[in-house]
């Protein structure tokens, strides 16, 4: 399976008044690792998004081990948990400066038609990007 790893710097305004990460911003560090993963595959969603499709999370789950503080690193490791045409399941896991894994979790994504948000396939409508999906999830080199 391949996995891409982003580093995240915590900025102050990340945070909450108890000096932890407010638990919210872990959703957008998932997003910037899952943008990095596409991005290691050569795509960008910028792309996707100029031919009207866009691509909402339809579910998130995510679990929280211990908090990280303002002031520490953190990386986000990415990963394809499953995928089948139509669904996109991301896996990660937000590891401390010491890593150890401090979060972990999954969002599943569906693309759409951006005008009418009806669900389209993406093996059929990007086939790169099926292609790229199905030998990520196996581990294949690109």
């Amino acid at each position: 399976m391949r996995k891409v790893t982003t580093p995240i710097q915590v900025r102050y305004q990340e945070t909450d008044q108890m000096g932890v990460v407010y638990h919210a911003n872990y959703l957008i560090w998932f997003e910037i690792g899952r943008t990095a993963f596409v991005e290691s595959l050569g795509f960008q969603y910028h792309e996707m998004e100029a031919e009207g499709v866009v691509s909402p999370v339809i579910d998130a789950d995510i679990q929280f081990k211990h908090p990280i503080r303002y002031g520490e690193a953190a990386t986000v490791e990415t990963w394809l948990e499953s995928y089948n045409g139509v669904r996109t399941t991301y896996g990660y896991q937000v590891l401390d400066q010491a890593g150890q894994p401090a979060v972990t979790g999954t969002t599943q994504h569906v693309i759409v038609r951006k005008t009418n948000f009806r669900p389209l396939s993406l093996k059929k409508h990007f086939p790169q990007w099926d292609q790229a999906y199905q030998r990520a999830l196996h581990g294949e080199a690109q």
